[in-house]
Formats: structure tokens, sequence, C-alpha cells
């Protein structure tokens, strides 16, 4: 089955990482026809095991190789579809819109600390198919007020987000 496991932290705040080592790293753990896209830490497999298997194998495999605590969400080729597939916000260049990825449930959290946080002009959340998802006018990502609630330590191992344009990329090289 295809897989794409979505990192945390990688290369933002001293975690600097090369995605060549990453996927060695996946390799090294069993992993087959590994492939990243882009370098913040999307790795696409294959493997015959399930999420929460290769959650547990990957976490360990990069914690001990890169010495620190490896935090990664496992979907397969399906879940990203969906994840391409739902989302509710027209695609234009003047807006971000991010989905997230995370532990179950997640999405309940983050639309609770969205609506409770002041929001920008056209900024607005989204849950679809229990999925969290994020438009944001661009160049106001990091200083919206939801934006920095992101960074809050008891969310930060909870979940990873990424650009939807990500999960177009990792579904072209799953069928590549």
């Amino acid at each position: 089955m295809k897989y794409c496991a979505f990192l945390r932290g990688v290369n933002v705040k001293g975690t600097n990482m090369k995605m060549t080592d990453v996927c060695q790293v996946f390799r090294d753990a069993g992993m087959q026809d590994v492939r990243s896209i882009i370098a913040s830490g999307n790795i696409v497999f294959s493997s015959d095991k399930n999420e929460i298997e290769l959650k547990l194998i990957l976490e360990k495999s990069m914690s001990a190789y890169f010495s620190y605590d490896a935090v990664l969400f496992i979907k397969s080729e399906r879940d990203t579809v969906l994840y391409w597939e739902s989302v509710p916000f027209e695609k234009t260049t003047d807006f971000h819109i991010y989905a997230f990825v995370g532990d179950t449930g997640i999405e309940t959290v983050l639309m609770a600390e969205f609506q409770d946080a002041t929001q920008n002009t056209n900024e607005s959340a989204e849950i679809v198919n229990h999925i969290f998802y994020w438009q944001v006018p661009k160049g106001n990502t990091l200083d919206s007020a939801f934006g920095k609630i992101l960074g809050k330590k008891t969310l930060r191992d909870q979940f990873t987000s990424r650009n939807i344009n990500t999960f177009e990329k990792v579904l072209k090289k799953m069928n590549s």
C-alpha cells in the first residue's frame, strides 16, 4: 500500500535534515519505493504495514538517527486523495489554504482555537471529512492570531500543516 509520512518540525528551529538522509532512514526501516517531496518533510513510500505500526517504527527510527523526538503522521494514498478533494475553499492567488494532518480529533481542537482567536479579514476555517482547513490571506499566515496559536507547546505534537498544493504534489509523486 502507498503512504505519505508528513513529518512535524523538519528544517525549523535547529532541526535540520537532508531529505536524502530521511529517505535512507525510511529504507533502513523496511519501507519501499521511498521518495521525498519538498524539503519540509513529506515522504512517499510503500509498505504492507498499517498506519499505527508505521508511525511507531518510523518515529523510533527517525528519533534514533537524527537525535530528536520525531513526530510524524501517516496517511494512505486514499486519505491523501481525500485531503486534496475535500478542500472547501476556492483556490486563488490571494490566499493560502492549509490542511492539518494530525491525531484523531485534532480538527475540533483547532476549530475551537480558531473560533476563540481574532480573525483577519477574509480569514476562515472549515472542517470537511474530519479535516481542518484554514484559509488566510497571503502574507498574514504567521502574523495572524490563529497562526501564533499553532505554535503552542500543548498543540505542537498533535498535528502538522501543509499548504494544500503540497497534497497535489504528493499525489503526483504517488502516481509516478
